[in-house]
């Protein structure tokens, strides 16, 4: 399976959750490109569009390696991983701290003043484009527990097998349309996979909630 785009993919996924419409439902996308995927859920679903920003915690000289990720208030960390690094707290406090400040930044930005989607007692449907490792989804489904969601749901067009039991210990539902054995990056199983821009995330933000105004 080769999704053409994220919105493809975001269409299908909707189609695969349908059967969660109703007005308990709150969509929420992990920025950048889950975002275009969840806006595409959140019209299926006929639910309200928010955002969770989760961020990776980056390895030392190594941007691309992940130690763990943060969101507000929760942290989600390797610690075999750091360990074997010999990655030190004062690098990791550091680190944590520049990501918590990215995200206050692109949450003020992306909502444009509106306030956060209340998903206290609510479904929660956490939306990316795909999985990889997993850290920054399980930070963000912690974080939707944490606001009180009554059910917690990660959705995603496509992922590793071998993530799934990370997943369901987290998560209370674990949706992901392909889960291919031969899995190197999530840009593979797309034929359109350009960086997302903030931009982009603004203007999708404020489409979904006219569309609801």
């Amino acid at each position: 399976m080769i999704f053409a785009d994220r919105a493809e993919a975001g269409h299908q996924l909707g189609e695969a959750l349908r059967s969660h419409a109703g007005s308990d439902v709150v969509v929420l996308g992990i920025p950048r490109g889950g975002v275009v995927v969840a806006r595409e859920v959140a019209d299926a679903l006929g639910a309200p569009l928010d955002v969770v920003i989760p961020r990776k915690v980056r390895a030392p000289g190594n941007p691309e390696l992940g130690l763990g990720a943060v969101a507000p208030g929760v942290e989600v960390l390797d610690e075999r991983l750091i360990n074997a690094l010999g990655v030190t707290r004062e690098y990791l406090d550091r680190e944590i701290a520049d990501e918590k400040a990215e995200i206050e930044r692109r949450s003020h930005a992306y909502r444009e003043g509106r306030a956060p989607v209340d998903v206290k007692d609510k479904v929660a449907v956490v939306v990316d484009d795909g999985v990889a490792t997993g850290g920054t989804a399980i930070a963000a489904v912690r974080w939707a527990k944490a606001q009180g969601a009554e059910r917690v749901i990660l959705a995603v067009p496509v992922a590793p097998p071998s993530i799934r039991p990370r997943i369901e210990r987290e998560a209370d539902e674990y949706v992901a349309l392909f889960e291919p054995d031969a899995f190197y990056a999530v840009g593979q199983w797309y034929r359109s996979f350009d960086q997302v821009q903030d931009d982009v995330v603004v203007r999708t933000m404020s489409e979904a909630a006219r569309g609801r105004g």
